[in-house]
């Protein structure tokens, strides 16, 4: 069975940093996908990042050079860093996973979601 349970969420200031973390499991990282999505009340969700099974990822282009997505296959965390947030970052985070297409292809779309966590940045 799939869980996921994402944790690290909070208030800052624009500027500073967050660290999200996803514990995971019943997912083998080597044919999982895994991505993190944000989603802003009356807007779409929003896919932030993405690795896949064989390390690579992509970026949304509004956090490129910002945010990094990590896994962590001893912790069995998938995390994101986020590093110099602006105002328009704050949204419910939310993680996400689904089988791997190949090793460097992910689904159109995710079958297993955690409950999210909110992050705040003020400005």
């Amino acid at each position: 069975q799939v869980q996921l349970v994402e944790s690290g969420g909070g208030s800052v200031q624009a500027g500073g940093s967050l660290s999200l973390s996803c514990a995971t499991s019943g997912i083998t990282y080597g044919t999982y996908c895994m991505a993190w999505f944000r989603q802003v009340p009356g807007k779409e969700r929003e896919r932030v990042a993405r690795i896949a099974p064989d390390g690579s990822t992509l970026y949304t282009d509004s956090v490129k050079g910002r945010f990094t997505i990590s896994k962590d296959s001893a912790k069995n965390t998938i995390d994101l860093q986020m590093n110099s947030l602006k105002a328009e970052d704050s949204a419910m985070y939310y993680c996400a996973a689904d089988k791997s297409l190949s090793s460097r292809t992910c689904p159109p779309s995710y079958r297993f979601w955690g409950r999210g966590t909110q992050v705040i940045v003020s400005l």
